[in-house]
């Protein structure tokens, strides 16, 4: 199969002939249809989180399951189903995964994340000659990817296969960070600090979770203008506005119950601590490059009583099936955010241009193109 693989940072994403993947217990092969970019592969293309190379990124996936593995009697799971693949991938079997807490699942962060394995301690990627690929989550930027039964959803059968494959990522996180980190409550007041993939779908949940006021803060006037049609009822721009004096006047003076943070830069957490009620919580959700860190002001958050509440993904189980439902029922607008579309050889093009802020909601790897 084609897939595109790093290899080297200073040299990107190339594409390249591998070994078509086979799936073990508990898994699924999956004909790939379409796959999101995400910032988050960004970061390891640019060599700012460590990941071992060669690789197969691509964490965000919807395709046609082609073959079902071993060990999936109880999981309705078949040949020929539409599926999406999240990121997040459970082992089902560890001590936070007994708990539900599938974001905190300890085999995906120590051997997934770290050393681009399955949980047997094998990946699942091969080249030609049988070198070694490690996957970040299922490598979904390839014409065929296995995946963990534990991370898959079937789609609903309108639903549009392309687009659709933003919702294990960048709907999953918006709906995470809505539900599980802030636990938003109807009628509480939002900020949504960076309005791509996911502060989209951040907008639409928060939208759907009853928010009286939703303030969306970017630098570029065409992304706030995407945000509004989302259901942003404010915008701000950061470039040319201050942002606590905006957010406090659009509330009355008091700030927001709940900012969310969807980049994972130190200018945006301070935007977003900056847009907080006393009482307030902070809710990052972007992943910093490396061990980057932001500077919390120690007596404010202190005296304010303002909390900050990381939210990691979702819980997969639960909410990716939650997240389906609301895409087809039209509550989670993902056709609109998905604004760009690129066949598999232009993926690094791609990537580049997210890294320079030019994309507009979310862009796609498109395998049919």
């Amino acid at each position: 199969m084609r897939a595109a693989v790093l290899r080297d940072p200073k040299i990107g994403l190339q594409t390249e002939t591998i070994k078509t993947p086979q799936p073990r217990d508990g898994e699924v092969l999956i004909k790939v249809a379409a796959c999101g970019m995400c910032h988050s592969d960004l970061h390891v293309i640019g060599g700012k989180i460590a990941f071992p190379v060669p690789c197969v990124l691509g964490h965000e996936v919807t395709g046609e399951i082609v073959q079902v593995g071993p060990g999936n009697q109880h999981t309705g799971l078949e040949v020929g189903q539409h599926v999406a693949g999240a990121f997040l991938m459970p082992c089902g079997q560890c001590e936070f995964c007994a708990e539900g807490r599938d974001d905190l699942c300890a085999p995906f962060f120590d051997m997934n994340r770290l050393k681009g394995q399955l949980y047997d301690g094998e990946t699942r990627l091969f080249g030609v000659d049988g070198e070694t690929i490690a996957m970040y989550s299922m490598g979904g930027l390839a014409e065929y990817c296995v995946i963990p039964s534990t991370s898959v959803a079937v789609l609903d059968d309108s639903m549009d296969m392309v687009a659709g494959s933003i919702l294990g990522c960048a709907a999953l996180t918006g709906y995470g960070a809505v539900r599980r980190g802030a636990n938003l409550q109807y009628g509480e007041t939002v900020a949504v600090v960076a309005t791509g993939g996911i502060g989209s779908n951040i907008i639409q949940v928060a939208k759907s979770f009853g928010a009286a006021k939703i303030i969306a803060v970017d630098v570029a006037d065409d992304k706030l203008e995407a945000a509004r049609a989302l259901g942003a009822t404010h915008t701000v721009n950061s470039t040319t506005e201050n942002v606590r004096a905006a957010v406090f006047a659009i509330t009355d003076g008091r700030g927001v119950d709940v900012a969310f943070e969807a980049l994972g830069r130190p200018e945006t957490w301070a935007s977003a601590l900056d847009c907080l009620r006393d009482g307030g919580r902070m809710v990052p959700i972007g992943l910093g490059a490396g061990t980057q860190s932001a500077a919390v002001e120690i007596n404010r958050t202190v005296r304010r009583s303002q909390s900050i509440l990381g939210s990691y993904g979702a819980r997969t189980r639960q909410d990716l099936p939650t997240v389906i439902k609301m895409a087809a029922e039209g509550n989670i607008d993902y056709r609109s955010i998905v604004t760009r579309k690129f066949p598999l050889d232009a993926a690094g093009k791609g990537y580049t241009l997210l890294a320079a802020g030019k994309i507009q909601g979310r862009a796609v790897v498109d395998m049919s193109l």
